[in-house]
This record gives C-alpha cells, sequence and structure tokens, in this order.
C-alpha cells in the first residue's frame, strides 16, 4: 500500500523533529556531566577524606539545615583541607583560628588548654562551624540566610566589631548587607584590608561553595 505523499512529509518530519529533541538531551547531559566532573576536579584530594566529619560537625553544632556546602567551602578557602597548615601571621590548622581566637574559643566553650588543638582535624571542624553559628546567630534577622552568611564570613576573617561599627557608620538605621559592605573601611578597619574581607565571603558562596553541593545543603 503507497503512503501518501503529505503523509509521508509529515511522517519525516514528526522523525526529524525527535531526532532533534534527543540531540538537544544528549547535549544538555553530556554538558552536565562535564560540569560535574570540572567541580570534582577542583576540589582537593584531601577534602573526601573529612567529609563525613565535617557533616557530623555541622549537624552537631549548628543542626540537621546547616549549610554544609559552604561550610565545605570555607575549609577549602581557610587552609585546603590540610590539619598541618599555617599561615604567614600564625593561623593554625584547617580553620585557621588565630592562637589568641583558639584560646578564648575554648574558654568559652569550657575546654581547657590540653583539649584546645587547633591542628586536630576533629577539633578545627567543630570549632569553624560552631564560631560561624556564633557569628551567624548576631547577624542581622531581617536579612536572608545568605546575606547573614556573608556577614557571618566577613565576621569570622576580620572581626565582629569591625562589621558592627561600620554597619553603625553606613548612614542607616537599618543598613542593608550592601550599605554596611559599602561602609567597609570607614570605621576602625583600615580600608587597604576591605578587598581581602569583601572578597571572602565572596569567594566561598560564590566561587567554591557550588563545588560542594553534593555533600549537603548551599545558600
Amino acid at each position: 500500500m503507497t503512503v501518501p505523499r503529505h503523509l509521508q512529509w509529515l511522517r519525516r518530519r514528526s522523525q526529524g523533529r525527535f531526532e532533534l529533541r534527543l540531540a538537544v538531551l544528549v547535549f544538555v547531559l553530556l554538558a552536565w556531566a562535564q560540569l560535574v566532573l570540572v567541580a570534582h576536579a577542583q576540589v582537593p584530594a584531601q577534602a573526601a577524606r573529612y567529609r563525613a566529619e565535617l557533616v557530623r560537625a555541622a549537624h552537631s553544632q549548628w543542626g540537621l539545615d546547616a549549610p554544609v556546602a559552604a561550610l565545605a567551602a570555607q575549609v577549602h578557602q581557610e587552609s585546603g583541607w590540610r590539619p598541618d597548615a599555617v599561615s604567614h601571621v600564625g593561623a593554625r590548622g584547617m580553620a585557621q583560628f588565630m592562637p589568641a581566637t583558639a584560646t578564648w574559643w575554648c574558654a568559652l566553650n569550657g575546654l581547657g588548654a590540653a583539649a584546645c588543638q587547633p591542628h586536630n582535624p576533629t577539633w578545627a571542624l567543630r570549632a569553624l562551624v560552631g564560631y560561624d553559628k556564633y557569628l551567624f546567630d548576631r547577624t542581622p534577622v531581617r536579612y536572608g540566610e545568605r546575606d547573614r552568611m556573608w556577614v557571618a564570613l566577613r565576621s569570622y576573617n576580620g572581626g565582629l566589631g569591625h562589621w558592627q561599627k561600620e554597619a553603625a557608620v553606613s548612614g542607616t538605621a537599618q543598613p542593608s548587607r550592601a550599605q554596611v559592605d559599602a561602609a567597609c573601611g570607614k570605621a576602625r578597619r583600615a580600608a587597604v584590608h576591605c578587598k581581602e574581607n569583601l572578597g571572602y565571603p565572596h569567594r566561598i558562596l560564590t566561587v567554591l561553595q557550588p563545588r560542594y553541593l553534593q555533600w549537603g545543603p548551599g545558600l
């Protein structure tokens, strides 16, 4: 039986559309797989060794809704997941606590000198998450969670007191996060430190966090 020409044309057209859709789907899947491979390649090999430890610390110190991906990105930024890391200014361990900060944090949490171990991965990860949560809880509740984490990260890097002083001189009673960012260097903090301090949360939340989204929630 001969198929009419107009039906043959419709069949070919339908088949062509199906092949086009299939090609687009294959392209999207291949692109997604490439992105996953690139992200995985950009995570230090030693990070996997501490993944479970970080998740435990996040859940115990922050809660089940802890922003695990952001916390992992911060460890990446601070030390590259190296327990023996020591900065040129003396910050130590995976969390890069300065000695005075480590001593203060241990005293705040009732830990003696022997239990204050910045180079111990378990201590460092618990301290990083705990200190982040301490700072997060002191950020304006009117901000969204990402902005609150941005403020907590700026405070981790440069001190909560500096951020609070800059909020006070921002020119408004309830400044937005962006308005406080714009006031960096206009209070007690030296302006020369603003590039690093403002770049710190940007790199963690925007550049590094996507690499760890398979570990847990992000912001």
